[in-house]
């Protein structure tokens, strides 16, 4: 029997808003999957620090493209590029009411270990951890705020 994307392909945290996410050592990188409804806009901005309890934080301006769509299946996703930023600013449109980047485990600091993406609205945030460096069951899976 074969096993499935979760624990294979990827982990989750599915409140992820603001939560520090272990990525060195632990994946290849996150992406970040973000939603916030009403076509209001918001502003997510990604961070790094040494440790779960955000030792060190800072932010970590690595992001030069996204992507956009309503979130709701009924259109497909569009690319946005923007100058390298620690920040993604989200337009009060329908078709900017999800939002998903990614951040590659190369593009921390030396001695940073975890990434956080938070809201300045209310905004939603899942972090998928992807391309695991140690594959599990879902049950074996570490905690990914460990």
């Amino acid at each position: 029997m074969s096993q499935k994307g979760l624990g294979r392909l990827f982990n989750t945290t599915p409140a992820a808003d603001g939560v520090w996410i272990a990525l060195k050592g632990a994946a290849a990188g996150v992406d970040f999957s973000c939603y916030l409804a009403g076509a209001v806009g918001d502003t997510y901005t990604l961070q790094e620090a040494k440790d779960s309890g955000g030792t060190g934080a800072q932010n970590l301006a690595v992001i030069t493209e996204y992507h956009t769509c309503t979130g709701n299946g009924s259109d497909t996703w569009t690319k946005r590029t923007q100058a390298a930023a620690a920040t993604v600013v989200t337009a009060a449109s329908a078709t900017q009411n999800a939002m998903v980047v990614g951040v590659e485990g190369t593009s921390l600091s030396d001695g940073y270990r975890y990434v956080k993406l938070t809201s300045t609205g209310a905004g939603t945030v899942n972090a998928l951890t992807r391309d695991l460096l140690a594959q599990r069951a879902p049950a074996n899976l570490p905690a990914t705020g460990a």
